[in-house]
Order: C-alpha cells, then sequence, then structure tokens
C-alpha cells in the first residue's frame, strides 16, 4: 500500500514538472511556431540561478526565485528579439540556433561552475506523512504545489484577461489578430517571457531534489518534446494530459522495473498512440 501512495505522488511531482516546461514549449510553438530547443536550457539557468542566489549568496528563497525568474525571463526576451525573430520564418534555422544557443549556456555553466552536480539545500526539508501512512520529503511535495497554482494561475490569465484573448487569437490566426489591431510581435515576447518564467520555476523548485547539472537540459528535453507531441502541438490541455501519463509511466516503470526503463517504454506508447492519431490527444488534425 505505501508502495501505491509513493507511486502516485512521486508520479504526480514528476509529471507536474513536465508539465512546466512543455506548457511553455507548447505555447510558444502554438502561438509564434516557433520550435524552441534552448527552451530546457532556460530550465537549468534557473537551477544554477537558484543554486548561486540562495545557496552560495544565501538570499531568501522568494528573493532567490524572483531574481531567477526575472533574470531567466530577460535572456528569453534576448533570445526572442535579437535571435529568433529575424529567423522566424525559417523554422529550420530557428531549430538549429536555438540548439546551439543551448550549447552555449551548457559550455558557460561548465566554464563558471564546473562539470561536477552542485547541491541545493531542500527549501522544506521535513517529511509529511501523507495520509498517515506514507512519508514524502517537503520538498517534493512544495514543488508539485507551486507547478499547480502556476498552471492554475496560467489557464485563468489565457483564458480570462485581455493579454490570454490576445494570445489566443494570435495563435488562432496571426492575420485576423493584426487587422484587430494586436501587436503581434509583443504578444510574442510576452509568450516568451511566459514561457520563460515557467522553465525557470520548474528549475528553481526541482533543483534541491535533483541538483544543478550542466547536462540537465539535455536529459529533460527529449520528455518535454514527448509530452507537447503526445498532447497535441499548441493544446494545453492536451500537454497536461500528457505530461501526467509520460510522468506517471516513469515513475511506475522505475518502482516495478528500473528507472532506465522508463523513457523507453513512454516513448513506446507515443509511438504507438501517434499511430492512431498523429495529431497528438488533442491536436487538431492537419486540413488537406
Amino acid at each position: 500500500m505505501n508502495i501505491f501512495w509513493e507511486i502516485l505522488v512521486y508520479g504526480a511531482v514528476q509529471s507536474s514538472v513536465y508539465a512546466l516546461l512543455a506548457t511553455g514549449f507548447s505555447l510558444i510553438f502554438g502561438v509564434a511556431g516557433v520550435v524552441n530547443l534552448s527552451h530546457t536550457a532556460l530550465y537549468m539557468i534557473g537551477a544554477y540561478l537558484i543554486y548561486t542566489l540562495f545557496s552560495m549568496l544565501q538570499f531568501p528563497l522568494t528573493l532567490a526565485v524572483f531574481f531567477s525568474v526575472v533574470i531567466v525571463a530577460a535572456i528569453a526576451l534576448f533570445i526572442q528579439h535579437f535571435i529568433i525573430r529575424p529567423l522566424i520564418d525559417s523554422h529550420y534555422s530557428v531549430m538549429i540556433i536555438t540548439t546551439s544557443l543551448a550549447l552555449f549556456f551548457q559550455q558557460v555553466i561548465i566554464t563558471f561552475y564546473g562539470p561536477a552536480d552542485r547541491n541545493v539545500k531542500g527549501f522544506y526539508e521535513e517529511k509529511v506523512a501523507l495520509f498517515g501512512v506514507v512519508d514524502i520529503d517537503g520538498q517534493r511535495l512544495l514543488t508539485l504545489g507551486v507547478a499547480a497554482v502556476v498552471i492554475i494561475l496560467l489557464w485563468f490569465f489565457i483564458n480570462k484577461t485581455k493579454f490570454g484573448k490576445a494570445i489566443l487569437a494570435v495563435s488562432q490566426n496571426r492575420e485576423a489578430a493584426l487587422f484587430m489591431g494586436i501587436e503581434v510581435k509583443r504578444i510574442y515576447l510576452l509568450v516568451m517571457g511566459i514561457s520563460a518564467a515557467l522553465a525557470a520555476i520548474a528549475g528553481a523548485f526541482i533543483v534541491p531534489t535533483l541538483g544543478a547539472r550542466p547536462h540537465m537540459w539535455e536529459t529533460v528535453l527529449p520528455r518535454v518534446f514527448a509530452v507537447v507531441v503526445l498532447g497535441g502541438l499548441g493544446s494545453m490541455e492536451g500537454t497536461l494530459l500528457a505530461a501526467l501519463i509520460i510522468g506517471y509511466i516513469e515513475v511506475l516503470v522505475s518502482f516495478s522495473i528500473s528507472s532506465y526503463f522508463g523513457e523507453i517504454i513512454a516513448l513506446i506508447i507515443i509511438l504507438l498512440i501517434l499511430s492512431f492519431r498523429p495529431s497528438g490527444l488533442m491536436g487538431k488534425r492537419a486540413e488537406v
């Protein structure tokens, strides 16, 4: 019974991190049509900023997270305005340049911090007796809670605010949005900033669990890409559902077999589903 609850909690935590990263990735693609392969590098930068600000400089947690999000968002806005925007009509060029950026950021991290992992003290280290049957470390529950709150706030922002409706308008029809007076370039910057903030938050709250690693962006990128494709490119609801599927599959396989098989089985399931529905679980089918 304890194993059941552990799988339930750890799967939720794993899924929440994938959901934060994949939602940002999907948002960029759905609105700007950009496949930003440096997205998970921003997650890595967020993790190292928390290590620097919280562990090394002893900033209060709230300030460390705030500055981490602001700095990562500023980097993302610079990337969007000066690097992606001039190439935005060439998808292959954008993919190549963003991959190069991710490798550049990785090398910068190795240069300043070295290749070794950096450990970060947990924000909440006490064990929590969940449902009175299993002890779960508080850091994982904090990560889950923060991710859930952020995703709910994002949903309300996109669906209930003026800026959110502008984002939806651009994602549905860019030309019509332009005729309605919506500044599309500003929407692209807004979306890039939001997606970067999601990546920074994911990196900030998972780093006490995983540690800060120069290659952490590489290991999570295939999973994020798989979640987005499985859920349906540009679909927030589909992305969240796919994050749950992938997250729980990995945890279930890790508990029952080995952590090395989690990604393999997840990818097999993706291939099977996409064989029957190429647009993903909730993506729109392409019109011929």
